[in-house]
């Protein structure tokens, strides 16, 4: 996902190092921080593959330099986009990752057709705990951590769901619109 974040900040400016170290730690936030150990790497990755470029840039000094994206780096952006590995769709921070780019599909439909996947997944029962196979909701859970855990998730995966929803321009199942508690059909929490 580091890889997609440079190359999709690239795709919208060219930038050094040091800017796009910053766009990316903003976008992966607290729970996923980015060192100059991965970054730099990736970047190295990057640039031997031909999808980005670096060059100096004179008017910031000695021994500085601007990134900026390549044809093959666009193409291979655009690929990472249309098909997302599940696990992107799944966790909830790769597919921040991949929603933040997502513009940059030229076709609406393409677009549509991974938030559908992200659909189609938040709307699969999930729980954070298990009784053998069958996903536990947070009214099953007497712990009160474990059941905030859920509570919290559930309220978040129906956020997202009806945003989801509201963007492809679908409505909500029957069993959303007045879903309850202790509705059996709604995802207790996002396995991510």
């Amino acid at each position: 996902m580091l890889e997609l974040a440079i190359l999709g900040f690239l795709a919208e400016a060219l930038l050094p190092g040091h800017e796009l170290r910053r766009r990316v730690s903003q976008l992966t936030g607290y729970t996923r921080p980015v060192s100059d150990g991965s970054l730099y790497p990736a970047i190295n990755r990057l640039t031997k593959a031909g999808l980005i470029e670096r060059r100096a840039d004179p008017a910031a000094g000695a021994a500085r330099y601007v990134l900026s994206l390549t044809a093959a780096g666009r193409a291979d952006m655009l690929q990472r986009l249309r098909k997302p590995a599940d696990h992107e769709i799944t966790d909830f921070t790769r597919f921040y990752i991949v929603l933040a780019f997502l513009s940059h599909l030229p076709e609406m439909a393409e677009q549509h057709a991974v938030l559908r996947r992200r659909l189609e997944f938040l709307e699969e029962p999930a729980s954070f705990f298990y009784d053998h196979e069958r996903p536990l909701r947070a009214e099953e859970v007497a712990d009160p951590y474990r059941r905030g855990m859920l509570l919290t998730a559930r309220a978040t995966s129906r956020a997202e769901r009806t945003w989801l929803r509201e963007t492809l321009g679908e409505k909500p199942p029957a069993f959303d619109t007045a879903c309850t508690d202790s509705d059996p059909h709604e995802p207790a929490a996002p396995t991510s």
